[in-house]
């Protein structure tokens, strides 16, 4: 069995990548949510539940097991280096339990891998290409405020300049999709569906 061509889908907040996933499952092409299995390793994968432990305390996770996100929110996001920590336990993790799902996936032509920080962990440097979804900011700005009641429009904006710039993102990406409202998003998804084939041999 050959190993699937492993391609990177990522873009700013707001910008829709969860839009354009769909559209990719629904041609049969799998899909690892990087950030989900991240949450989901913080809990179940012991060796990365004791190594936040050890480095931010016992109360890092509740009584029942759980990550007590209100705390490490607290920790990390107001000291940089807290989060750098936080990131270099959780990222090699992720990383390696993404070489395992690749595996699994062998026999087919090619993989996405999805994450909001593909860029910015630089963990696109181990993918053979990237997709990146774009959107003017003011329809992102007004995306996640939609979706995200709880957060305010400064809130949203701080986000925004904390990630990859899109200059930097067109430069970094390999495939490009315009997801500003009037771009049809099905003809798009479909070109880079079949470039990418045609790139893996099929």
């Amino acid at each position: 069995m050959t190993k699937p061509k492993s391609i990177g889908i990522t873009g700013g907040i707001g910008s829709g990548k969860s839009t354009v996933c769909r559209i990719f499952e629904s041609l049969g092409v799998p899909i690892y949510y990087a950030d989900d299995r991240g949450k989901y390793l913080l809990k179940n994968n012991q060796d990365l539940v004791q190594s936040v432990k050890s480095i931010f305390g016992e109360e890092s996770y509740l009584a029942d097991g759980e990550v007590n996100r209100s705390y490490l929110a607290e920790v990390v996001f107001s000291q940089p280096s807290e989060l750098e920590k936080l990131n270099a336990l959780v990222h090699p993790t992720v990383a390696k339990d993404f070489e395992q799902w690749v595996k699994e996936h062998a026999g087919q032509s090619y993989v996405l891998k999805e994450a909001a920080l593909l860029f910015e962990t630089e963990s696109y440097k181990s993918l053979d290409d990237v997709i990146c979804v774009f959107a003017p900011k003011n329809v992102r700005l007004a995306r996640v405020l939609l979706r995200d009641i709880q957060r305010t429009s400064q809130q949203v904006r701080q986000i925004m300049e904390q990630q990859t710039s899109d200059q930097v993102r067109r430069e970094l990406a390999t495939y490009s999709i315009q997801n500003d409202s009037r771009s049809l998003l099905i003809p798009q998804v479909l070109k880079i569906h079949k470039q990418i084939l045609k790139s893996a041999g099929n």
